[in-house]
């Protein structure tokens, strides 16, 4: 099987008096080769970007990012855009959808707002052809009032609330709304017996506590945007959406089966609950299960189900931010599994939270507080196992290997002043608020010659990376292993599998003539070397010659 595999030299910072500050940072053998999808939050402009840091694609907008943006198989993308009206002004703000071509022609444009409702944060591109959109739903105090809501914890503007929306696009600029859910329709509220949604919360956990107040994020009395809801994501063999509030600090699970009607109500659909939650998790305080010393999230963002064939399919994902976190402020990215059947249904015992009680995989960085993103943000599963983090509130995207070891990290440049220069510190302006991961063979690439450019940041420091195609290995009498990219461009990249002490190496030619002599080393078990013949080699094929202690090696190896 073939791998990609990046060889990567970076000019020593000694020979640079300039501070590396942005772009790429590391890359380490281990990293899974492919490509990034950013949309800095401050930018017109969405990136695809390779794992050497060049920009391999990119769509040029005349509209900032609201907020991110999705790249179908098809090779069209999904970006939703920031209408930059004072209607629902708070972070996440949106109100239009735009879908564009490879070309960056644009395919549809679609407004998702009004004086009463306005997209903002995430949208969801169904399998369809649809899109999921997250809304923010205007109450006003005289309607929450009459729902059960405490009067002292409503704002002057009222009370937002949420809901999703499903648009089939029609031609360039229209749209069918085909399906909806609100969660204005799944109260309860144990504040006033002669309003509705009157009951005991502690014995719904279907339903939203109308007046649960976040605490870990801090008093949201003065806020009319009380959940909060910053993510979507959906699951087409569950028919499932999970919606996350970040200021309630749990996830909500809802049935996509449903009608319109149906969603409304409290039964029908494939699970027979209408639009309740069919699961939650996150803070069983919320539905009055435990207490807030049982709290599990701190703000966290894009919850989501890890794809099949991957470690740790269909659980779930999440970035953890931490605010509020009782010992400390620090990020987390954390994954647990919903006690759910293979028909979608979840176990719940009766007056008890719902399970898990915590995560099963959980990274913290070390030190811990070296990790720490209080807003958006998000993660990635790949398929090697690693975990691509995206840590948005300073546009770093980092990759770490199945033992935590960080392989791979890069800062973005672009930020609410511009693009800047190597050196320049970015301020916080240059966030990110997720990022997604792609292989080579992901069908949008198909039939698109992705050519890297320079480097995004304006005056980048020179360095060298390569895009190879494989690797070459060969094991000694006694097991060892020795691995060395192959083709080979400027340098020799080896790496064995055990200590190798005083390897005499040497380079050949297909005549059996030495070409190069790199004497005597020592290499460290899986621990990669680089090694640069010190004359330019002509194209053709070598072989590396390897003596250890007793142990021969022979590598054949292409130079183009």
């Amino acid at each position: 099987m073939k791998h990609l595999l990046l060889s990567l030299f970076l000019a020593l910072a000694a020979l640079h008096p300039v501070a590396q500050t942005v772009g790429l940072i590391t890359k380490q053998p281990g990293s899974l080769d492919g490509y990034v999808l950013m949309s800095p939050i401050s930018a017109k402009t969405t990136y695809l970007i390779d794992k050497c840091g060049y920009p391999v694609h990119s769509w040029a907008t005349n509209r900032y990012c609201g907020l991110t943006a999705y790249l179908m198989p098809d090779g069209t993308l999904f970006r939703p855009a920031d209408t930059m009206t004072t209607h629902f002004n708070m972070p996440g703000h949106g109100g239009i959808i735009e879908k564009f071509d490879w070309d960056g022609n644009r395919l549809w444009y679609y407004q998702v707002f009004s004086d009463s409702d306005m997209h903002h944060h995430d949208i969801v591109p169904l399998p369809n052809g649809h899109v999921l959109v997250l809304m923010w739903e205007l109450k006003t105090a005289a309607q929450a009032i009459a729902a059960g809501r405490d009067p002292a914890n409503i704002s002057s503007e009222g009370i937002w609330s949420e809901k999703i929306i499903e648009i089939e696009p029609v031609g360039a600029t229209g749209g069918n709304v085909v399906w909806e859910w609100h969660a204005w329709d799944h109260l309860v509220q144990h504040h006033d017996i002669s309003k509705a949604n009157y009951g005991v919360v502690a014995q719904h956990p279907e339903l939203l506590n109308l007046n649960y107040i976040g605490g870990t994020i801090a008093t949201q009395i003065d806020s009319a945007d009380w959940l909060h809801c910053n993510s979507l994501a959906y699951n087409a063999k569950l028919d499932q959406i999970i919606l996350n509030s970040r200021n309630l600090s749990e996830m909500w699970f809802i049935d996509h089966s449903t009608t319109t009607a149906q969603s409304k109500s409290h039964t029908g659909g494939a699970h027979g609950k209408g639009g309740d939650f069919l699961y939650r998790w996150g803070n069983p305080a919320v539905y009055e299960a435990a207490t807030s010393a049982n709290e599990i999230l701190y703000g966290e963002h894009n919850p989501h189900w890890i794809d099949s064939g991957l470690v740790g399919a269909g659980n779930i994902i999440v970035f953890n931010n931490g605010v509020g976190r009782p010992n400390g402020f620090y990020s987390q990215v954390e994954i647990f599994a919903p006690p759910v059947d293979v028909n979608g249904d979840y176990t719940l015992v009766p007056n008890q939270a719902y399970k898990p009680d915590s995560a099963y995989w959980k990274y913290t960085a070390s030190p811990r507080h070296s990790l720490f993103s209080p807003r958006i943000s998000g993660a990635q599963r790949l398929s090697n196992g690693n975990t691509l983090i995206c840590e948005g509130d300073s546009g770093v995207i980092f990759e770490i290997d199945a033992a935590n070891n960080e392989v791979w990290r890069y800062i973005n440049p672009v930020t609410h002043t511009g693009i800047i220069s190597q050196g320049d510190t970015t301020d916080m302006g240059n966030i990110i608020f997720k990022c997604q991961f792609f292989e080579p063979s992901y069908s949008a690439f198909a039939g698109h010659t992705l050519t890297p450019g320079a480097p995004l940041e304006l005056n980048p420091l020179p360095y060298n990376c390569n895009m190879l195609n494989g690797i070459a290995e060969t094991l000694s009498a006694a097991g060892t292993a020795i691995k060395a990219v192959n083709p080979f461009a400027g340098e020799l990249w080896i790496e064995a599998d055990t200590n190798l002490p005083n390897a005499e190496m040497i380079l050949l030619d297909v005549t059996g003539r030495p070409v190069a002599n790199f004497g005597s080393t020592s290499l460290a078990a899986n621990s990669p070397a680089l090694f640069k013949p010190e004359n330019s080699l002509s194209a053709g094929v070598y072989f590396l010659n390897i003596n250890s202690e007793g142990q021969h090696f022979v590598i054949k190896l292409i130079h183009p």
